[in-house]
């Protein structure tokens, strides 16, 4: 069944794709939101604060300092760094949908039931959090720098760019060196020798920042005449945080487990993978020290796989446990044989379609 109806090219259902994609981004917040309790650790900053209404900026920068969940330290950087508290709440948003993203078909999907509970605990899970914190961090400063909404930092320091020349051509580098340094001040990393589990975090910690310095890459943009290169520029840009969220899952699943050995050259403790190879994690290994639980049923880590969506092909097996799945039947509505018109509209049918929907029984 279909009816016709038109698009405007130049209205907002023109970008009908994009916006389907933040409303679904926009429900996984809000889901979500009640869980969030502005008492996580910083990996784990607090959900969004409420925008500010008519309070000068100055001021309403100094009072989203003061709501967010840090230490005395933190809160004197934040309020030294106008567009910082943004900053850190950009990157919340960033990490929560990325870790979303990429555990979507896991039995532990980045749930925050449970949230505080899990990181009490080494598991390989509460390491791809912390990385996956850290990387968003870095990569929301950088960002934030190059774009002008921190006043401490500007464009990347490359010694063959002005930052004046580098905003007049619109090829403002992402600040990446500057991000690290100061994420590193604000976390307050140090050198630990003997608490295995601080050792794992900060391990993880700089696993997330590696994982954003490695898709750093150079782009060029050519001047002259016809778009001759008789004069290039380069930048530094970062890669899209779906492509560090990519590379992160990987090491996930590829996560080594460690115990804490003495160095008897140095008399500091190590982290070593398995016993019977002895070898130290390289630095973008995820490193965990316990086995993780099923996450099948309800726990104090997570609400379990009951009611999840799954594939029936693919993933209803490991999501579903053995417990089996439930068959049911949507309807769905949707955008087709869209057509371009003269002048400036698409005029496109809505199809309806029947689907089966499968959920993991309880």
């Amino acid at each position: 069944r279909h009816s016709g109806r038109k698009m405007n090219l130049w209205g907002p259902q023109s970008f009908i794709t994009t916006k389907a994609m933040a409303a679904h981004l926009v429900v996984i917040l809000q889901r979500h939101k009640r869980a969030l309790t502005g008492k996580e650790p910083v990996a784990l900053l607090p959900a969004p604060l409420p925008q500010s209404g008519d309070t000068p900026a100055g001021r309403a920068h100094l009072k989203q300092c003061e709501q967010l969940k840090l230490t005395r330290k933190q809160k004197r950087l934040c309020r030294r760094e106008p567009g910082l508290a943004e900053t850190l709440r950009d990157s919340v948003r960033l990490s929560l949908m990325e870790c979303h993203y990429q555990l979507r078909s896991e039995r532990w999907n980045c749930s925050l039931d449970g949230r505080r509970s899990l990181l009490k605990r080494g598991f390989k899970e509460t390491a791809f959090l912390f990385a996956m914190s850290s990387a968003a961090l870095t990569h929301s400063l950088a960002k934030a720098c190059s774009s002008g909404r921190m006043e401490r930092c500007t464009c990347d320091d490359s010694s063959d760019l002005e930052h004046r020349e580098a905003w007049q051509w619109g090829v403002c580098g992402d600040n990446l060196k500057y991000s690290t340094k100061f994420l590193k001040n604000f976390l307050g990393q140090r050198k630990i020798s003997k608490d295995l589990r601080a050792r794992a975090d900060m391990h993880n910690t700089e696993a997330g920042i590696r994982a954003v310095k490695s898709g750093l890459k150079t782009t060029c943009k050519c001047h002259g005449v016809s778009g001759s290169c008789t004069v290039r520029t380069c930048w530094k840009q970062l890669s899209p945080f779906h492509e560090t969220g990519r590379m992160l899952k990987f090491k996930y699943e590829s996560a080594v487990k460690v115990v804490s050995v003495t160095n008897s050259a140095t008399g500091e403790a190590e982290l070593v993978g398995p016993r019977r190879s002895g070898q130290l994690p390289r630095p973008t290994d995820l490193v965990y020290l316990e086995d993780s639980p099923s996450f099948c049923r309800p726990s104090r880590y997570s609400p379990g796989t009951g009611g999840r969506v799954c594939a029936k092909e693919t993933t209803c097996d490991s999501l579903c446990c053995g417990r089996g799945y439930n068959t049911a039947l949507r309807t769905t509505a949707f955008s087709c044989h869209c057509q371009v018109q003269w002048c400036c509209h698409v005029e496109c049918q809505t199809c309806i379609q029947e689907e089966e929907v499968y959920t993991c029984k309880h």
